[in-house]
């Protein structure tokens, strides 16, 4: 009774505000005629066929239900796309056919008004690709045929050639192998069709880079080093069934395979004219029934209206359309029968969403206070710049990843002494004197050469103009934390056990990582020490790390789940509660969907990195969550995917911060495509849940079909507490006064399979 006179009031002040802007208007009374013009089931709610002229031109034909195109129709833009096939509430759902204008056809899957599952796309200079689709974009496996006679056959991530795969020019040369970004890269083996010369090797950028061999068809041989420089080639010829020769001493020069490769360039073929998903619908809305009458914008996923629709909204879009009228027309719809439309709406959503519309929380202020000269730790940070500044710079990058064990030996450490007035390594500084301490220095820059970082860019960020920030408050652990001004890197203190973990795995980390390249597990960029020389002889050792939620989008929910429940929930009232709380397992009310793709390399990641932390003996690591609303009202409202949602006072009411468009746009640019992987700026759906009654402990609570459009960040952090003695200690302690199950401290292998077991019930596959 309170929802249904709260949408009464809201109802009337919008009656009152149409009368306001458009002054009285005489409507022409209903006659017996209008009301046979549409058939009986639009009001009984069954799906039935029908045919629309739309006023902007459009055309449906087709079956429908209530205000959508529901089951299988035709729709026909009047730029001369067409879709025909099945429909689910206004959205392209199943199996259809898209046509562009310009002869291009798509014969396949669809998913919420996206190309997606398998489907045959022919352009319209007859490049054909027929596979698997994800999102508008080609992933998975496929066949391209290019107009000019290539082919490729084999994977495909984010719209590009990525994986294993062959590529067939129309001169019959063909390439066998690794591909990365739509470029040859990796292993592989290259074919000249004419003269039967064969190159196995390593390749980057296209062309031959590495340990290589080129074979004649008579079977003799050139095998070495490879590489577009000249003065970094050199290999030797092997005649056949003869002794080596110098390669220098022969005619034929490596240089002529460089020149024959550059004949042979990758087609990129053409690009989708105009994406399914970019095509908006213009929908009929009735004064009877289902409401169908009058013309009225939909939005692409689905929703009549990004929130409750205003006067004021729909005078501003038949003005764009050029129908000043039809704005007139629209203004005055019977208000009872709109009335009657928002009540269902709003109904429904509270009985599946199982309480209150939820809304993001209060924007919390940059996180950190920034380390200004008089601080208590503004000498430590001095320290720490000048240490990692010295670090970086002292040794340039190594050639390759490959190390040696003693690179890894607890022995490998570096100590440096910076005096105030410099000496013949260090620079004059205005800090105290300090000691540096450098721990396996060739394995991190090792690591961050694998982790992509470039040293001038690491150094900027940490070491630049720029104070830290140091964080409110230190963690649980006693540990500080401090974060870069671009908020690229952590930096944490750390306890001397904890430094003798990692040094302890830091071989199995870095074969992990070399290993897994979508691994989830925290990166780390370097561990070190200072020791201030004096009478304190205090010692500070700290690890860099990767920070997780360094991205453009605003993080408006921070979950660290781990699958207890004993102690598992935020200690700060609702009020305090803003974007930057971490909240806990049993303040979760999510269950995460990814797409089929994303979730079966999750599942399959999350296992590789349990197994690698339960076989270095590590335990109590969580998995960081961030998630980041697309759709939001201006008066902070979340609103669901696939139905217009009331988002409050009328007069806040605004649009997504994230547009469709944005996310076509995000999805179709390779570019923008390279910055979304396993973790990091992935798209995906959260359904919202509901915990029973009385069950304060349930972990997952029960879905309600209420669902919203996210991007979401992910990792495991937390990763070096080892199941010592005070650790058995603890779990032995609290198991005398509550269930072993419920408590954190437990067993490596206990606690790897309870964490697993509970990220594989919050997180599912997006069907």
């Amino acid at each position: 009774m309170k929802a249904w006179e709260a949408t009464l009031r809201k109802t009337q002040a919008a009656k009152k505000r149409a009368n306001s802007i458009f002054g009285t208007v005489s409507v022409t009374p209903h006659t017996d005629d209008e009301e046979d013009e549409e058939p009986t089931s639009a009001s009984t709610g069954e799906i039935y066929h029908a045919e629309r002229f739309l006023p902007n031109g459009d055309i449906y034909t087709g079956q429908w239900y209530e205000n959508f195109p529901h089951g299988h129709g035709k729709y026909l833009w009047t730029d001369g796309c067409m879709y025909v096939g099945e429909w689910y509430r206004g959205k392209a759902m199943g199996r259809g056919r898209f046509s562009w204008p310009s002869g291009a056809i798509y014969d396949g899957d669809f998913k919420s008004n996206y190309m997606d599952g398998k489907g045959t796309y022919t352009g319209s200079s007859g490049d054909t690709y027929r596979g698997d689709w994800v999102m508008n974009l080609k992933h998975g496996h496929g066949l391209r045929s290019f107009s000019n006679g290539d082919e490729y056959e084999g994977d495909w991530q984010r719209g590009l050639e990525e994986g294993n795969g062959r590529y067939k020019w129309s001169n019959g040369n063909y390439y066998i192998g690794e591909w990365m970004a739509g470029v040859i890269c990796g292993k592989g083996t290259f074919l000249w069709a004419s003269t039967g010369n064969r190159y196995d090797g390593l390749w980057e950028d296209g062309l031959p880079k590495g340990k290589g061999t080129f074979l004649w068809p008579d079977g003799s041989f050139y095998t070495g080093n490879w590489s577009k420089d000249p003065e970094e080639r050199n290999g030797s010829y092997y005649p056949s069934g003869s002794s080596p020769m110098d390669g220098n001493n022969l005619d034929w020069d490596p240089q002529q395979v460089f020149d024959e490769l550059s004949n042979c360039e990758i087609c990129f073929g053409e690009k989708v004219p105009v994406l399914p998903s970019q095509k908006k619908l213009a929908m009929w809305r009735s004064s009877k029934g289902g409401g169908e009458n009058k013309a009225r914008r939909m939005s692409v996923d689905g929703r009549v209206s990004v929130g409750v629709e205003r006067m004021t909204d729909r005078f501003k879009m038949f003005e764009e359309e050029g129908d000043f009228g039809a704005a007139r027309e629209a203004s005055m719809d019977n208000d009872a029968d709109l009335f009657g439309s928002e009540m269902e709406q709003f109904g429904n959503l509270r009985i599946s969403g199982g309480g209150q519309q939820l809304r993001i929380p209060k924007v919390g202020k940059k996180q950190g206070e920034t380390i200004y000269k008089g601080h208590k730790n503004y000498d430590l940070m001095l320290n720490l710049q000048l240490g990692i500044r010295h670090s970086v710079g002292r040794a340039p990058p190594p050639d390759n990843l490959d190390l040696k064990a003693s690179a890894f030996d607890v022995k490998e450490k570096i100590w440096t002494r910076f005096p105030p007035e410099g000496s013949k390594y260090t620079p004059p500084h205005q800090s105290c004197d300090f000691r540096w301490k450098d721990y396996c220095p060739q394995v991190f820059r090792t690591l961050r050469k694998l982790f992509k970082v470039d040293p001038a860019d690491y150094m900027l960020s940490i070491c630049g103009n720029n104070a830290l920030r140091e964080l409110s408050s230190p963690g649980k652990s006693g540990s500080f934390f401090y974060l870069t001004h671009d908020d690229r890197y952590m930096i944490k203190t750390m306890k001397k056990a904890e430094a003798k973990v990692l040094i302890r795995m830091l071989s199995a980390y870095y074969n992990h990582f070399r290993g897994f390249e979508n691994t989830l597990v925290t990166k780390f960029y370097g561990l070190h020490c200072v020791k201030l020389i004096g009478p304190a002889q205090k010692k500070v050792r700290f690890v860099i790390m990767g920070n997780l939620f360094c991205s453009e989008y605003t993080i408006h929910r921070r979950f660290d789940l781990k699958g207890s429940s004993l102690g598992r929930t935020t200690d700060k009232p609702e009020s305090e509660i803003d974007g930057n709380t971490i909240l806990k397992d049993l303040d979760l009310n999510f269950i995460f969907r990814l797409h089929k793709q994303f979730f079966q390399q999750f599942y399959r990641q999350i296992d590789r990195d349990c197994e690698f932390l339960e076989q270095e003996r590590i335990m109590d690591y969580s998995l960081l969550v961030g998630l980041y609303f697309r759709e939001t009202s201006v008066a902070g409202y979340l609103i669901p995917s696939g139905a217009r949602t009331p988002t409050g006072d009328p007069d806040d009411e605004g649009t997504p911060h994230l547009s469709r468009a944005d996310v076509d746009q995000l999805l179709n640019d390779p570019s923008r495509w390279a910055s979304i992987k396993l973790g990091v700026n992935m798209p995906a759906r959260v359904e919202r849940t509901v915990r029973s009654t009385g069950c304060e402990l349930q972990l997952v609570g029960e879905p309600t079909g209420e669902f919203y459009e996210v991007v979401m960040f992910f990792g495991i952090i937390d990763i070096l507490q080892d199941y010592d003695i005070s650790k058995k200690l603890e779990h032995a302690y609290k198991s005398i006064q509550y269930d072993p199950i419920l408590i954190s401290a437990v067993d490596p292998r206990q606690y790897s399979r309870r964490f697993r077991d509970f990220i594989f019930k919050i997180f599912m596959e997006d069907a």
